[in-house]
Parts: C-alpha cells; structure tokens; sequence
C-alpha cells in the first residue's frame, strides 16, 4: 500500500505523454538512489534494535530508539533536499539527455517535501511492525493509498499542475500517512508500555545508532542503487525516451509485486528478532522455514500471473503501443527477478533481525557490483541487448546474492545469535530519567 503512491502518480504522468513519464522517472529514480533507499535503510537498523528490545522485554527502549532514530534521519534528510533541488543540473552532468533531465529535476524539487515525511513514516512503521503491530499499519496504508489516488488526479488533471501536481501529492500523502500512525502511537493502549512520551534519553549515544545504522544503510542501498542504476543507464541506450520509460515502468512493477516477499521479510525480521531476544533460537529458526517456504510458493504464483497479464500489463502506464509491446517482453524477466528476489527478501528479512547488517552489505557490494552491474553492461551495451539485457543482468546478482545468503544462513549457530541480542539488548538497557521525560 505504501509503494502504491509513487506507483500511483507515475502512472498518472504517463498519460500526460512519454517525456512527462521519462521526466517523473528519471526523478522518482534520482530521488530513490539520494534520498528514499538511504531513509528506509537507516531506518531499518530498528528491525534489529527494537525487536530484539522488545522480545527482552526492555519496552521502554523502543520508544527511546524511535526518537533516537527520527532525530537522525530528521538531520540527514537535509542536505539530501539540497541535492534534489540541484537534481536537473546533477542528472545533466551524468549525461542524460537534456529535455528528461529538466522535466526530472523540476518532479524532484516538488517533492522535497516528502524527503522529511519518509524517514519519520518508516521510524513509526518499524516502531509499530517490531511489536506486532501490523493491522493498523496496514489499515493506515490503505487509507493514504487512497487518498492519494484523490489528490494525485486533483493536482494532475484537475487543477493542471502536471508532473509538478504529481510530485507534490507524494509529499501530501506521506505526511498523512505520519500523522495517522503518530496519533495511533499516542492513543492506543497497545503502545503505552512501548511510548511513555518524549525522553531526553534521546539525545544520549547516538553512535549507538549510527553503527548498526550506517550498514544497515548500505546493505539496503547497495542493492537499491543497483536497480535504479538501471534506469540512468537507460538514457544513455538508444532511443532513451522509450528505454527510460520502460525500465521505469519494469522498476514500479518489480517492486510493487516485491512488496509482497518484502512484507515476508518483514514478518521474519521481527519474528526472528522478538525470538532471539526473548532467548529462544530454535522458535526463530522454525519462523525462518515457515516463512521460506512461503516466499518460494508466492514467488511461483506471482510468476504464473504476471505472464498471464503481460499484453495487458503496459497500457495501465501508457497509451503508446510501442512501449506496451516492449512492457509484455520485460514482464517475463519480472517474473523470474521477482521469484529470487523474494528468496532474498526473506533471508534479508532474517538479517535484520539478527543484526547481520555488514555482512550483507558486504555480499549486496560483491553481487551487485561485482556481477550484476558488469553483467548488464555487457549484455545491454555490448551484446546489445537493449533495456532487457540491463535487467537480466542484474537477475545475475541477484542470484548470487540469494546463494551466498542461504549460505550464511544455514551455517548459523542460533544459540549464539540469541546470546549476542540479549547481550545488545541489556548493554542499551541504562536507568530511565523520568524526570527527563516529557508526557
């Protein structure tokens, strides 16, 4: 459901014509690479910190690493808005072709607000998802996803603003996603163990953070980059106007179905780290089955139905019948990268919980730059293969990113991994300062 609000406004734009749609993007890729992927990693380092606090029974720790955690992204997203508003110049300097490049950087700069609106909608989502709070999280995400759909078409069609209107509804969405979790945070009993109120604790060790946040960042952008790498190297193809926008359009499809395994990821990541905090290794490991066998049999489903929808598929983005014909061809290489990437997802899903972060940027680093970018180099420019052969490429990587996880995971002594997260937990566990405390 969250996915759905950049899927959403691309689709929107593409009606307005195929340099609107390379222009939204080449920007919605500019601003995942410099901005969304850097948050959401950053922000994923609370899988590790609150799960494992919660499953130890620390409550009050959660609360305390949430704060810790919005503060910091708060921080960070500002000079990642100052490298937006320069976007058009920046994508001119890569080489990109001029008229996508100036439409891009005038979507990147209207959606600067929803920079700050993204890293506190992911610190409440991972506060809320690590102590099984998932409904109103997802009941939140519908509702925005929707609301959306309104404003986009409000802003776009309605009052003309175009790939500008587009851009900004972004921002308005997520901000409304945040204010709904903040208020449920505050309200609801579930919480009141978890949220005691604003805490100077805050504001202490925040290195604490930065070291389980800075991998985790890496893990998550290292292979995010690689994907949206495609997409620049898209403009530099023959015929950039078409291979910009099918790629970007094979981009929102592979991760709107991606959102399906990701949410796996996310259930094991929580699972497992609730289990190793609480000290019981073998209930994370039977979680890690269960949830494995379940992204193997969504990953051939999914597979099943987007061959099915393949001639269909192009013409919910775009009414030229040159890019639904290329979108049918990429669809069948969605369907295979989403069947790994669900694998991954959940094996990275079983990383988060443990605290695994620099080990898997160390493999997302070997296979995606090791052998899935010079794979789709060579295929797309060399054997020119066109835009098909950048995402075959990149399949390459993450094929070897799903063997060497497996890896890793089936050599793992899970007694040990219990004993070092209850051994992070209780190190954080320092007395509470409630006269520091503010309700």
């Amino acid at each position: 459901m969250q996915n759905l609000i950049q899927m959403i406004s691309v689709m929107l734009v593409g009606h307005l014509g195929e340099l609107p749609l390379a222009g939204a993007s080449m920007a919605s890729s500019f601003a995942a690479v410099t901005g969304f992927s850097l948050l959401l990693g950053m922000a994923s380092a609370l899988d590790t910190l609150c799960g494992q606090a919660f499953g130890a029974r620390q409550y009050h720790l959660l609360g305390i690493y949430k704060q810790r955690a919005m503060l910091i992204l708060t921080l960070i997203s500002v000079p990642l808005a100052v490298l937006w508003f320069y976007a058009g110049s920046i994508l001119l300097l890569l080489g990109q072709d001029e008229d996508i490049a100036m439409e891009a950087g005038t979507y990147a700069r209207w959606m600067i607000p929803a920079l700050f609106a993204y890293g506190m909608l992911q610190c409440h989502v991972r506060f809320l998802q690590s102590q099984n709070i998932v409904f109103p999280v997802m009941l939140s995400a519908a509702g925005t996803a929707l609301c959306h759909l309104a404003i986009c078409w409000l802003l776009v069609h309605r009052l003309g603003l175009g790939s500008k209107g587009a851009a900004l509804s972004n921002a308005i969405s997520y901000w409304i996603n945040v204010v709904v979790l903040a208020v449920y945070v505050r309200v609801s009993s579930t919480c009141m163990k978890t949220w005691t109120g604003f805490s100077m604790e805050a504001f202490h060790d925040p290195l604490s953070f930065f070291r389980l946040a800075v991998p985790a960042a890496l893990m998550v952008c290292l292979e995010w980059w690689s994907f949206e790498i495609l997409v620049m190297l898209s403009g530099l193809l023959p015929n950039p106007e078409l291979e910009t926008s099918v790629l970007s359009i094979t981009l929102n499809t592979a991760n709107c179905v991606f959102m399906i395994p990701y949410g796996l990821g996310s259930a094991v990541s929580t699972r497992v780290s609730n289990e190793l905090g609480a000290g019981r290794p073998r209930a994370a490991r039977l979680a890690i089955r269960v949830v494995a066998f379940f992204a193997i049999l969504e990953g051939l489903v999914m597979g099943v139905l987007l061959v099915s929808v393949r001639h269909t598929w192009g013409h919910t983005y775009s009414d030229e019948e040159e890019v639904v014909t290329y979108m049918a061809k990429m669809v069948l290489l969605i369907a295979v990268s989403n069947f790994l990437d669900g694998i991954q997802s959940v094996l990275s899903g079983v990383a988060r919980g443990c605290g695994w972060q620099k080990i898997c940027a160390c493999i997302n680093l070997g296979a995606f730059y090791i052998v899935g970018m010079p794979a789709a180099y060579l295929i797309a420019f060399v054997l020119r293969v066109g835009g098909m052969g950048l995402w075959a490429g990149i399949i390459c990587g993450t094929l070897v990113q799903v063997l060497l996880l497996v890896a890793i995971t089936v050599r793992t002594d899970w007694k040990k991994e219990a004993t070092k997260a209850k051994n992070r937990v209780f190190c954080s566990a320092m007395p509470t300062d409630h006269d520091a405390r503010i309700n």
